[in-house]
């Protein structure tokens, strides 16, 4: 590959992940300004600290959101240096911004009144949005910073002072909120989590296969020459008979898996075989392309 390439590539790359970020920071934005505020459901995270603002300063949700995501993204800079201010700079002011852009929109508007509706919506689109921006390599900012900062400075653990930040925002909106209003916000949070969990590996599982067969050989050939997939072939001992054996390991992709259970069974009935999901395969074939030679 020529320098000239590799310059375009790096282009491309930023390109494309500008793009899924700006997506993100767009379906949140939507996500909040559509089925959260509407419903009067409480939250985390800087949006959760802009709604307790709001109650009682009445200052824009957007607007706090931008200044708390600017003092955030500096005091990135100075802790965690400049390449991860940079990997969130657009995030900082792209969700602000957009959650404006709707507000100025959509007004008023109210899709729905059943809370429920809203509730689940609201935590399909943020767990959606935030999982496009993780996804894409970067990050939200705003209240993902301190539990990093905390992390840089005292070796506190990350996810433990995420929680512990994320409950005690959630907890601030109890004194002007209903219980029915934190069982509802509660419900967002636990159902937007799944989704961002769900989404992060969605696309990378895989379906391990370790085949025990008399016949290791012909199977070993067959996924190579009609799969087109890479084997690895394991020393092994049997278990009571102590016989000497091989063991054929192959990842394929889920929908290949019924394709070569049939053809296992077809070369061996008695063929034993372990199925795993794995949650990420990198190397020729998945994540880089397989070679022409």
């Amino acid at each position: 590959m020529t320098k000239k390439e590799k310059v375009r590539g790096k282009i491309l790359d930023y390109v494309k992940t500008l793009f899924y970020v700006l997506i993100g920071n767009a379906v949140l934005a939507l996500s909040i300004k559509l089925f959260l505020i509407p419903a009067d459901l409480p939250t985390d995270g800087a949006t959760g600290l802009a709604l307790i603002v709001n109650h009682y300063t009445g200052m824009s949700i957007s607007l706090f959101v931008l200044l708390f995501n600017i003092v955030m993204l500096i005091l990135g800079w100075i802790v965690l240096g400049a390449k991860f201010a940079l990997s969130t700079i657009v995030s900082t002011f792209a969700y602000p911004l957009m959650l404006e852009i709707c507000e100025r929109i959509f007004g008023d508007y109210v899709i729905s009144d059943n809370r429920i509706l809203m509730a689940l919506c609201a935590a399909l689109g943020m767990g959606l949005a935030l999982g496009i921006v993780i996804r894409a390599g970067s990050s939200t900012g705003g209240m993902d910073i301190p539990p990093l900062v905390l992390n840089r400075l005292f070796r506190t653990s990350v996810s433990g002072v995420m929680n512990l930040l994320g409950i005690i925002v959630l907890a601030c909106q109890i004194l002007y909120c209903t219980p029915e209003d934190m069982i509802y916000g509660a419900l967002v949070i636990l159902l937007y989590t799944l989704v961002l969990d769900k989404l992060l590996i969605a696309g990378n599982s895989r379906t391990q296969l370790i085949i025990s067969s008399n016949h290791t050989e012909e199977i070993r050939e067959r996924i190579m020459e009609d799969l087109d997939r890479g084997v690895t072939l394991l020393d092994a001992e049997g278990g009571y008979l102590r016989e000497k054996k091989q063991l054929v390991l192959s990842v394929i992709s889920n929908r290949e898996f019924p394709r070569v259970e049939k053809m296992i069974k077809s070369i061996d009935p008695k063929a034993f075989i372990i199925i795993n999901r794995v949650t990420e395969v990198s190397g020729r074939g998945f994540s880089l392309d397989k070679d022409d030679d």
